[in-house]
This record gives structure tokens, C-alpha cells and sequence, in this order.
């Protein structure tokens, strides 16, 4: 079983996230544990900081070591990963996502503010990853995105367990496109091949979709 720990300033952010739906069912079977940990637990002071202003100045708050390094000492085991949410991180892809899911428990370290001490990524953790080139107010809701997409890989997790495989990424381009009942809407029909019953016909349809989806609006996942 596969243990996440979010570690945060802010748990309260991740905490009704992770009891909801498909994450929420995850843990009720056994299948995951996940947990939102408040980084405050390790601050000294009355007022529980966890930041301080920027040796030579400039704008904003600084997230400190000293909090992250004592919860890093307590929380980690020898099979830990310790992964830092950062726009500085390497981006997120799939296989990446997949790797994470071999692990047996990970920290997932939340930036927030103007940024982290420096200090913590050069010798306290094990990756950095940045979820996307764009900034957030913090960065639980990055290591939200991270859990999702780790959790859903788990067996069992989901209903089918094919749904984690026939997606977009998963095989290198976008996902092809889907529909449902009724078979017409305000005039729009579903393609004729979905009803044709030829699965084989309808399987190359759907492989001939994805790749003109890739190609046109993801030509980077073509190495084009």
C-alpha cells in the first residue's frame, strides 16, 4: 500500500480534497493512506511561523528550513521519497507519474509565499516537480494534482482497471474522442462507426483519432 503525505502549512486546503470521491474510496478500501500534515507542528514560537522575510531584501515571505527540516527528520523512513512542488521542478509527464506509483510513501513538500529556503532543495529532498508553467497561490493544489494522478494508477483504485491505460499520455498522444447517448443532439450526431458493432473498424477509428488530435493540437508528444 502506497502512503502520500502532504506536507503544508495549510492542510486544511488538501484535507476535504482527499476524502472526496475516488481518493476517498481509495483509502476506505485499504488501498492508499493519505494525510495532509501541518508543517506548523514543527515551529517554536507562539505565533507557529513558518517564514521569515528575504536576506537582501525584496518582496514577500520565505518559507524557513528549520520547520522542514525537523518534520523531514521525523516523517522520513528509508524507503521515503521526499518530492518539493516548485516552478523551478522538472515538468510533470506521465511516465513520471507512473514511477511515483511504485513508491511505498511520499512526501509531497508544498511551496507557498514568495518561495522556499533555498537550502531545503540543494539537501533535504529527493525531486522537484512543477506541475505546469504558471503560477499558483500555493502549492498544495499542485501536490493534489500529483496525488490524483498517482492514486488512480493503483489497482483497484478505479472501477475498470483499463481506464487508467486507455487514457490520454498513456500512450504517448492524446486520448480519442468519446461519445454517449442519445445518438443525436440538436442535430449533432455520433460518428457512424461508434454504432457500426465492427470493433476492430472502431478500434483503428479510435487510434486514427488520437493521433490527428496529437497532431494538431500537441505535435511536442510526436516529437514534431
Amino acid at each position: 500500500m502506497i502512503e502520500i503525505q502532504i506536507l503544508t502549512p495549510i492542510p486544511g486546503i488538501a484535507e476535504g480534497v482527499l476524502k472526496e470521491s475516488i481518493l476517498g474510496r481509495a483509502q476506505d478500501a485499504g488501498l492508499v493512506k493519505l494525510e495532509a500534515v501541518d508543517l506548523r507542528r514543527w515551529t517554536h514560537d507562539r505565533h507557529r511561523t513558518v517564514d521569515d522575510a528575504p536576506y537582501g531584501g525584496g518582496p514577500g515571505m520565505v518559507m524557513k528550513i528549520q520547520p522542514i527540516a525537523e518534520a523531514l527528520a521525523e516523517l522520513r523512513r528509508p524507503e521515503t521519497r521526499v518530492i518539493f512542488l516548485t516552478p523551478q521542478g522538472l515538468p510533470l509527464r506521465q511516465p513520471v507519474v507512473r514511477e511515483y506509483a511504485k513508491a511505498e510513501h511520499l512526501i509531497l513538500l508544498c511551496g507557498h509565499y514568495e518561495g522556499v529556503d533555498q537550502r531545503v532543495a540543494d539537501h533535504l529532498v529527493d525531486d522537484e516537480i512543477s506541475i505546469g508553467d504558471y503560477i499558483l497561490t500555493n502549492g498544495v493544489l499542485g501536490a493534489l494534482v500529483l496525488t490524483d494522478a498517482i492514486v488512480r494508477l493503483i489497482p483497484g483504485v478505479l472501477g475498470d482497471d483499463q481506464s487508467a491505460v486507455v487514457e490520454s499520455f498513456e500512450t504517448g498522444m492524446l486520448d480519442h474522442p468519446h461519445y454517449t447517448r442519445p445518438e443525436e443532439f440538436n442535430g449533432w450526431r455520433v460518428p457512424p462507426m461508434l454504432l457500426s458493432g465492427n470493433h476492430g473498424a472502431i478500434a483503428k477509428w479510435r487510434e486514427e483519432q488520437a493521433l490527428q488530435a496529437t497532431t494538431k493540437r500537441r505535435p511536442d508528444l510526436l516529437g514534431t
